[in-house]
């Protein structure tokens, strides 16, 4: 089991920026696919990006594309989510997971380990 903390979150205006970023325990977190989620209030936990083990290749939701980047710094085992052109329906929860390694990446099923989550809230 792998133990993920995210934090950075808060309260930005809309068209601002903030940086998640995810810590991670464990000697193994190189060789897993990570990715982050969001889940605004009354709604389902939706994907919004991952990235390879090595971090050689990432996929995001068309919602996010071209807006955030996700990127991870395995000797410091952290996992990030630069998020830029913040809209208030970015407003979530935002959690990091492990993937386990079998089945879509896009899918919260396929993912063993969550964050206890940080909040994002973008004003207009």
């Amino acid at each position: 089991q792998v133990q993920l903390v995210e934090s950075g979150g808060g309260l930005v205006q809309a068209g601002g920026s903030l940086r998640l970023s995810c810590a991670a325990s464990g000697r193994t977190f190189s060789t897993y696919h990570m990715g982050w989620f969001r889940q605004a209030p009354g709604k389902e936990r939706e994907f919004v990006a991952c990235i390879g083990w090595s971090g050689g290749s990432a996929y995001y939701a068309d919602s996010v594309k071209g807006r955030f980047t996700i990127s991870r710094d395995n000797p410091k085992n952290t996992v990030l989510l630069q998020m830029n052109s913040l809209k208030p329906e970015d407003t979530a929860v935002y959690y990091c997971a492990r993937h386990t390694g079998i089945g879509a990446a896009t899918t919260t099923s396929f993912y063993d380990d969550w964050g206890q989550g940080t909040q994002v809230t973008v004003s207009s």
